[in-house]
């Protein structure tokens, strides 16, 4: 639903529990827990970080009754509008006095 490549995801709960690690392998016990068994409930936040394309998104879980039939979740709240790595840097520019603050050579001829 969030489009995350490698995600990382922990319970804001202060003793840092990760739920699902980008790490291959790591956290693949929890794949068939369900979140009340880590004591996530109504209120409950969790943190999911992409590295890869450098966001983090935290998520309020709040209960809710007044789903449609055979919908399991609702992401309610902004969603990343950029998808994918982030851009690369600008090319640096060409500096030929070895300063970036725009100084030209001077062209005075004053009097010595």
């Amino acid at each position: 639903k969030f489009a995350m490549v490698a995600p990382d995801v922990q319970i804001e709960d202060g003793k840092g529990t990760i739920l699902i690690s980008s790490e291959e392998g790591e956290t693949e016990a929890n794949n068939h827990r369900k979140l009340s068994d880590f004591g996530i409930r109504n209120g409950s936040r969790l943190q999911a970080d992409d590295f890869l394309q450098d966001y983090t998104l935290l998520i309020n879980v709040l209960h809710s009754e007044d789903l449609e039939k055979d919908v399991e979740f609702e992401v309610v709240g902004d969603t990343p509008e950029r998808i994918g790595p982030k851009p690369s840097e600008p090319a640096s520019r060409n500096i030929s006095n070895g300063s970036d603050d725009g100084a030209q050579p001077s062209t005075s001829t004053g009097n010595q």
